[in-house]
């Protein structure tokens, strides 16, 4: 019979850490197993048995670090991110780099070898402290715990440092790379309860905003996260708004949504003076070419993102926020500034008038109505019906593809949750950072996630929950073209030959996508034309892969 343990070093350093971070508000810890993290993972496993935080497994470092992304995306509260030694802890790097260039709050606390097996070809060891580098802010590495006075009042230090790094005043990942020494666990016991396990977060200081007046020839730009601040400052200016479908600001009165058109258009781009932008284009190549235009004025208005937007480094202002004073124009030329590009826009995208049933006769009607119902899925057909069936209490993330720029052209303005991984503009970690949003979701909605075949093979890991792991209502729309065929609309595609172009970049596939739903216990649809497309988009009780099939 064993005979119970005292608690380890590493159990109490664990508990202490994790006791602080519930003070401060933490929710959520993504975890990863292993054996040097053990004390750091049965701890939360404790926590969460406690009812004061939500535990999620993934076997694989790198969907764990997305799912956790995503989750602090939805919550906009910090996530913690374990894991064990060696490669565990490199497979972190796209989340971690995707979080910095987006502004998102990561804490990764890696487990490592102590000081007397590093440099000596100890197994799963390497250099860990740094391993993020500029994607990094604060960084600690932290000896292995003994158990000596006062080391519970470290860990406790190290979350307070932690949480304020990743809740900074832009938002970023932080480190925490600890070391471990035999034993690296014991039973674990939490402490007692004082009753307030969850702080209130610190007031954000409200910076100074620059004043902006209304004026013709100003538009906005509202690039990825922007948020709805860009569509009220549009209103406010009277300026058209050309806001990104993943900004978080496509809807209001002054949307333009077929702004890359107009910015080509004689009498529309060319007579833009002043732009304000907000979040972080990376739609469009017209957007960029507006601002380094001579003679335009271009101010950006920072967010999260750890770099400021400065296509051709040719932004004449930064401001970490902005106000609008003074009355709006009445005059024949203001009004006319915003009316031509709104209703210029509206003429390029709306369809022909269908004749009705009245002027057709009722059996001529059905026959067409039918028809549509039967016409083969498209592209612009794809993300309409995936924009239409989303709504306010959902969510919707779209991944690095043709079908974000699709999206982007054609679909009308709606106040929705919208997200995009377009820090890095990366395919990593798309489905796992669906299923976070999912999981930090607190409405009873439908997470959407449309990406093209190669994003979603890039990360056919996310779909994997293990057992007794929460299932989220969500669905996986792949539009799938046999390969990546948005290089096909690259300058290249024109020159190079074209045995070369399928093989190294359009890289071509003949994946079963329904063999993959069964091998993941999901439910798998495939929508073929625009009834069946429309019927598998309904809401979902679980997990759902609908594969939509796409001409190249």
């Amino acid at each position: 019979m064993k005979s119970p343990r005292s608690e380890s070093a590493a159990t109490a350093f664990a508990v202490a850490l994790f006791d602080e971070f519930a003070r401060l508000g933490l929710r959520d810890i993504v975890l990863s197993p292993g054996s040097r993290s053990q004390a750091l993972a049965l701890a939360a496993a404790e926590y969460e048995r406690a009812g004061l935080l939500r535990l999620h497994v993934r076997i694989d470092e790198r969907v764990g670090g997305f799912v956790a992304l995503g989750i602090a995306v939805e919550t906009g509260l910090p996530v913690v991110v374990v894991m064990t030694s060696g490669t565990a802890v490199a497979n972190l790097h796209p989340a971690v780099l995707e979080a910095h260039h987006s502004g998102v709050p990561l804490i990764v606390v890696s487990a490592d070898r102590p000081e007397s097996l590093r440099g000596i070809g100890s197994n799963q060891t390497t250099v860990q402290a740094g391993i993020f580098g500029a994607a990094i802010t604060f960084d600690r590495d932290v000896p292995a715990p003994t158990g000596a006075v006062g080391e519970k009042d470290v860990a406790a230090a190290l979350a307070r440092e932690l949480w304020t790094a990743a809740r900074g005043g832009r938002p970023q990942p932080a480190h925490l790379n600890l070391a471990f020494t035999e034993p690296l666990s014991s039973v674990t016991s939490l402490p007692e309860s004082d009753g307030e396990w969850s702080a209130e977060a610190d007031e954000p200081i409200e910076p100074a905003p620059l004043t902006l007046t209304p004026a013709p020839g100003t538009v906005v730009v509202a690039g990825a996260d922007a948020g709805a601040r860009a569509e009220e400052v549009a209103r406010e200016l009277g300026a058209p708004l050309l806001a990104e479908v993943s900004s978080g600001a496509h809807f209001g009165p002054n949307l333009v949504v077929a702004y890359r058109d107009l910015l080509n258009t004689a009498n529309f781009g060319d007579r833009v003076e002043r732009v304000i932008v907000f979040g972080h284009p990376t739609l469009s190549r017209e957007v960029p070419a507006l601002i380094e235009r001579p003679g335009v004025a271009t101010i950006v208005v920072r967010g999260p993102a750890a770099d400021d937007y400065n296509p051709g480094r040719a932004v004449s202002t930064f401001a970490d926020a902005v106000s609008v004073t003074g009355p709006l124009e009445e005059s024949p030329a203001a009004r006319s500034w915003l009316g031509r590009w709104v209703t210029a826009s509206r003429s390029l995208l709306e369809p022909p008038t269908e004749p009705s049933a009245a002027e057709l006769g009722n059996a001529e009607f059905a026959r067409r109505e039918l028809a549509a119902i039967r016409e083969p899925v498209d592209r612009r057909m794809l993300v309409e019906a995936v924009w239409r069936a989303t709504w306010p209490h959902d969510r919707l993330v779209l991944g690095a593809s043709r079908l974000i720029r699709e999206a982007d052209k054609y679909v009308p303005g709606k106040k929705i949750s919208v997200h995009a991984n377009r820090g890095l503009a990366g395919i990593d970690g798309t489905i796992s950072t669906a299923v976070g949003v999912a999981l930090g979701s607190e409405t009873d909605g439908t997470t959407r996630v449309l990406l093209g075949d190669l994003a979603a093979l890039h990360d056919v890991g996310g779909m994997l929950f293990g057992v007794g792991e929460t299932r989220p209502r969500v669905q996986v729309i792949v539009g799938n073209d046999g390969g990546g065929t948005i290089f096909d609309t690259l300058e290249v595609a024109a020159t190079a030959p074209q045995d070369a172009i399928d093989r190294v970049l359009l890289t071509p596939q003949l994946v079963s996508f329904e063999s993959l739903a069964a091998a993941y216990d999901w439910t798998y649809l495939r929508a073929t034309n625009r009834g069946e497309l429309d019927q598998a988009l309904t809401a979902s009780s679980g997990p759902t892969l609908i594969e939509v099939p796409l001409p190249r």
